[in-house]
């Protein structure tokens, strides 16, 4: 199947949409004041939504509305009555990450698009079938993928009618979109409610447990990776199947997003032309379009994962923010005056960061001043040093003038003044535009009697009539004068490229009224540009059909056990269920050397453990993790028996082998919608999300579907990366599963001297967990009665007899609640996560 080639751009605010399609857009997406993952921005309300989908609309741009965040139980009714009203006026599509969201608007907006947000985490062929089950047209698939994975994915995608969209430039999280809790958990800001604040921009340093030290490393932002610039991959992405190409930056300038639009543009532009030509030609940006991406905004450019890349050369060590480009270096610095040899034009207004031994600050230039030898004379108002680097962080030149330029619509007319016929003006779209608007070719007909106005054949036409044409009294109008005239369109959003005449000889009309029918015409045309979409028609609410509530089977232990020694403590210690990672069962004690699979038994590990299928399953393409190490987790998979998953992707492959399906906290369930959407895809258990308070577990608990679980001691992971973050200390050979860095533990330690602990996998993705273990079993009683029948010891960083005494206080807080009610002391140094505090 071919989908239309399309470049998306981001509208924090009205400005930034205005510079999104002056530079170029095909579609932009943008935010409303709530459930969208950009809260910082200025964003939009319903009423301004609408005047935005007019401007974009008129002028063919799609505009895409952003519900990327989990929805709490009390937000579930306004959540969707703020997508039927976002789709009245005029949203082309909505970006959604909630899965209950997702299958609502499916099932009762079905002529609305559905597009998956990367929040979602789609990285996998299974990923794409979930997508299509839950009714999208389209995934944003992870930034996690190379070239060669997107091809693969393009490929399922299309098989299911459906298109694929890839991040193509701007900011990296260096972690998985949607399996963030660092903000939320340690400072109560919830990157997956649209508040991150961003603390994989701070400084740490890499500690070594066994070393007792710190390690070196080339900067101190350990977390922060460069700016994905995928500007010269184009024709490759373009060959590989992707859709659209998704620029990074609602909380970017209008300046940003008019010069990276308008470049990749330009760029797009010459790899259609030249695959349209068939030419194999290698399309590359010129050494200017790098400039201006790089002036825009650059913490350094990588092309990241795309190109298999995730070491050092991905990361932004040195520096968290905008570094600019290169302007030269200080020459001679004396009595307050420095002079610097600049390898570039500079301009008045020029932001310029001098970057010195005792640190970086800016400095705007406010003339261009010159010595004999060309330098440029500054006087900074710091101290600087010759041969001290500087950057210009922000170019005057390139400042956005919001009220200089606005993209016109070109439209051809015609005007026929015939004597004793009424005036009549006719636009239709020219060529070029109405390229723009083929969803806009069954526009409603015009109300003028005998316009050839649009049918579901035909492009639209704007038609007005004035009044009956006469003979001239004086002098009689020229095809000239008629031209003249028309072509004055003035503060409308048409650009008149051609203008065809009809004129009896000798006619004559004022003309006001040449203007009057004009205007109007030109009002019938935008109409029709905009029935489609405006003012939509809700279809009624059909109710959805309620779930039985699920029969709990009592009050159950389950531990979480990434070798066989603990998991053998927690099962004599008095665990009902032992969930084991796929990864640690494969590596299990008794494992030998090659064995593809092993058995519990085999592996060391209690009977009847169930397998824990990982957050990140990537498929087996060349160049990945798992197809370097021959990893399948689902040769330990067995049809009809149980299974945990952590993304969507496992729950649906699961429900069609039969599994008895646990949804682990990774797949965010935070509401009842999406816990009945769950328990519609396969679901038996669900292991609530970590960010949930008591009071909103017990409003998802009420006659829940499936039983419902939640994590009550042990350590809460903050991120899953595809980079290292041992990688930090130096390079290394990526035999990631026999790595001697993994033998030792390491933590990160942030400024306050907070400590995080970091565990690598043998696929080489880095855990980052909390510091601060948490422990909740002193609520078991309050939990039980909110509807909570499964409790979770989670042991990755424990060792034997920590992993006994945990297991053994979460089955003592069961006994003494179901024996009184009672409940147990609370653990001193742990914390309550989000149980009482919530999330913003």
């Amino acid at each position: 199947m071919s989908h239309a080639i399309e470049l998306l751009a981001p509208a924090g605010n009205a400005a930034a949409l205005r510079a999104a399609v002056r530079g170029g857009a095909d579609a932009v997406y943008l935010g409303l004041d709530s459930f969208n993952a950009r809260r910082g921005a200025d964003n939009f309300t319903l009423e301004t939504l609408a005047d935005a989908c007019a401007y974009a609309h008129l002028r063919g741009v799609r505009v895409y509305v952003t519900f990327n965040t989990a929805v709490l139980p009390s937000e579930v009714a306004r959540a969707l009555e703020t997508v039927r009203q976002a789709y009245r006026a005029g949203a082309d599509a909505f970006i959604v990450q909630d899965v209950g969201i997702a299958s609502e608007i499916s099932r009762t907006l079905p002529e609305a698009r559905l597009h998956i947000s990367t929040q979602m985490n789609t990285h996998n062929a299974a990923g794409i079938e979930a997508a299509a089950r839950l009714g999208a047209q389209r995934v944003t698939l992870a930034r996690e993928l190379s070239v060669l994975e997107i091809a693969h994915l393009a490929e399922v995608a299309d098989g299911y009618g459906m298109e694929v969209e890839s991040f193509a430039h701007g900011a990296l999280c260096v972690c998985y979109s949607g399996q963030c809790f660092m903000s939320s958990l340690i400072g109560g800001r919830s990157a997956n409610r649209g508040l991150c604040a961003q603390a994989c921009r701070l400084p740490y340093t890499l500690h070594n447990v066994a070393l007792r030290k710190n390690l070196p490393a080339p900067g101190e932002h350990l977390l922060s990776p460069q700016d994905l610039c995928a500007i010269d991959l184009l024709p490759e992405l373009v060959e590989a199947g992707v859709t659209s190409f998704k620029i990074e930056g609602r909380m970017k300038s209008p300046e940003y997003v008019f010069a990276v639009t308008q470049t990749y543009r330009a760029v797009l532009d010459r790899t259609l032309a030249e695959r349209a030509a068939g030419s194999g030609k290698d399309v590359r940006a010129a050494e200017d379009e790098h400039r201006t991406l790089a002036e825009a905004f650059s913490r350094g450019f990588t092309t990241a994962y795309l190109e298999n890349q995730r070491g050092n050369d991905i990361m932004s060590y040195g520096r968290p923010n905008n570094r600019g480009v290169f302007v030269g270096r200080v020459t001679s610095a004396k009595n307050g005056v420095a002079t610097v040899a600049a390898e570039r034009p500079l301009a008045p207004g020029d932001v310029l960061e001098f970057w010195t031994n005792k640190g970086h600050f800016a400095y705007t230039l406010d003339q261009v001043s010159l010595d004999k030898q060309g330098n440029v004379r500054m006087a900074p108002d710091r101290p600087v040093g010759k041969g001290d680097r500087v950057f210009r962080v922000r170019s005057a030149e390139a400042a956005f003038e919001d009220d200089v330029f606005e993209p016109r619509v070109a439209v051809t007319g015609r005007v026929v003044l015939r004597i004793g016929q009424p005036l009549r003006v006719e636009f239709s779209l020219a060529p070029s535009a109405a390229a723009r608007h083929p969803e806009r070719s069954e526009a409603q007909p015009s109300e003028v009697e005998g316009s050839r106005a649009a049918t579901a054949h035909t492009p639209p036409i704007g038609a007005a009539e004035g009044v009956a044409i006469e003979p001239a009294r004086t002098k009689p109008v020229t095809v000239d004068d008629v031209r003249a005239h028309v072509d004055r369109l003035g503060q409308t959003p048409f650009l008149l490229e051609s203008l065809e005449v009809e004129l009896d000889e000798g006619v004559g009309i004022g003309f006001s009224q040449l203007h009057r029918v004009r205007a109007a015409a030109l009002d019938d045309l935008a109409q029709q540009l905009l029935a489609p979409t405006r003012n939509r028609a809700l279809p009624r609410v059909r109710e959805r059909t309620a779930l039985a509530p699920a029969r709990p089977r009592g009050v159950r232990i389950a531990a979480w056990a990434t070798n066989p020694a603990c998991a053998r403590a927690a099962k004599r210690a008095g665990a009902d269920i032992i969930y084991v990672p796929a990864l640690n069962y494969k590596r299990g004690e008794a494992v030998v050397a090659g064995q593809r699979s092993a058995t519990a038994e085999q592996a060391g590990y209690p009977k009847q453990a169930v397998v824990a299928l990982p957050t990140v399953e990537h498929d087996q393409v060349p160049g990945t993790r798992e197809a370097a190490i021959d990893f399948d987790p689902w040769r330990y998979v067995k049809p009809g028996k149980p299974v945990l998953v952590e993304n969507l992707a496992g729950l649906v492959r699961a429900a069609e082998l039969g599994c008895e399906v646990e949804v682990g906290p990774h797949i965010p369930i935070t509401n009842p919608l999406s816990l009945a959407a769950a328990a519609e895809l396969g679901a038996r258990r669900v292991w609530l999300s970590p960010e949930l308070t008591l009071g909103q577990i017990a409003d998802i608990a009420e006659d829940a579907p499936v039983e419902l679980g939640l994590t009550i001691i042990g350590a809460q992971e903050l991120m899953v990366t595809e980079h290292c973050l041992l990688m930090s200390q130096g390079p290394c050979d990526e035999n990631c599963a026999e790595c001697p860095r993994r033998k030792s533990p390491h933590f990160l330690r942030d400024r306050k001297d907070y400590e995080f602990p970091v565990v690598t996998d043998a696929l080489g993705r880095s855990h980052l967990f909390n510091g601060v273990q948490l422990d909740v079993a002193q609520t078991l009683p309050d939990l039980i009665h909110a509807g909570i029948t499964s409790f979770l010891v989670d042991t990755t960083l424990m060792n034997v007899e920590e992993t006994t005494k945990a297991v053994q206080r979460a089955v003592r807080a069961r006994n003494v609640a179901h024996a009184d009610g009672n409940a147990i002391a609370k653990t001193p140094g742990t914390t309550s996560g989000h149980l009482f505090r919530g999330v913003s």
